[in-house]
């Protein structure tokens, strides 16, 4: 019981803790036996402390306009079965990076549905990212002029998924789409695009 406790503590390096732990076991007069429940206790709340700033952190870099989760979307109106919504779900698209593509009419629910799954990918451990296209384009184009070029291409390339909404619904120039068209190339086989 106490070499577990020990390497949960190294795990979540807690070594000061880890070696007093195991001074403790080392001495026979039963205080580290004593202290053992109260210690997997604070290793557990430690661990769902971490997780929660995780999660809170993760959300807050992914930059939602609004919270959308799946329990609000309406899959009777999509087209999208709920079986394959599940699949999506669990994020596994992100290890391959494979991309998401999701056409249709305004209400349709193609915001609401890549949110969601973007959500749903933070709470499976993934980091995501969220733009407006033509904020991102904005954001490329003075990346350029600022002679930053790459910079951000660098940084989403270590994003599982980046999320890029209204992409078909706003023009923006020839030169910043052809940015936009060599960030989607250089994150390709890198990082899943919703």
């Amino acid at each position: 019981m106490l070499d577990e406790l020990i390497a949960q503590l190294k795990a979540l390096r807690l070594y000061g803790m880890a070696q007093t732990l195991a001074e403790l076991a080392a001495n026979p007069t039963g205080q580290s036996e004593f202290a053992a429940p109260w210690l997997q206790r604070l290793i557990e709340a430690e661990r769902a402390d971490r997780q929660a700033r995780t999660l809170r952190y993760q959300m807050t870099a992914a930059r939602f306009p609004i919270h959308r989760d799946l329990a609000t979307f309406d899959v009777q109106e999509s087209p999208v079965a709920e079986p394959h919504l599940r699949t999506l779900a669990s994020a596994e698209f992100t290890r391959t990076a494979h991309n998401l593509i999701f056409v249709g009419g305004t209400g349709t629910g193609k915001s609401h549905l890549a949110i969601a799954l973007g959500i749903a990918a933070i709470h499976a451990g993934k980091r995501v990212r969220f733009f407006n296209a033509v904020d991102l384009v904005n954001h490329l184009e003075r990346e350029k002029q600022l002679g930053k070029a790459g910079t951000l291409a660098r940084h989403l390339a270590q994003i599982d998924a980046v999320i890029l909404d209204e992409l078909g619904y706003l023009p923006f120039s020839s030169a910043g789409g052809a940015l936009l068209f060599h960030l989607c190339s250089q994150l390709y086989e890198k990082t899943a695009l919703i």
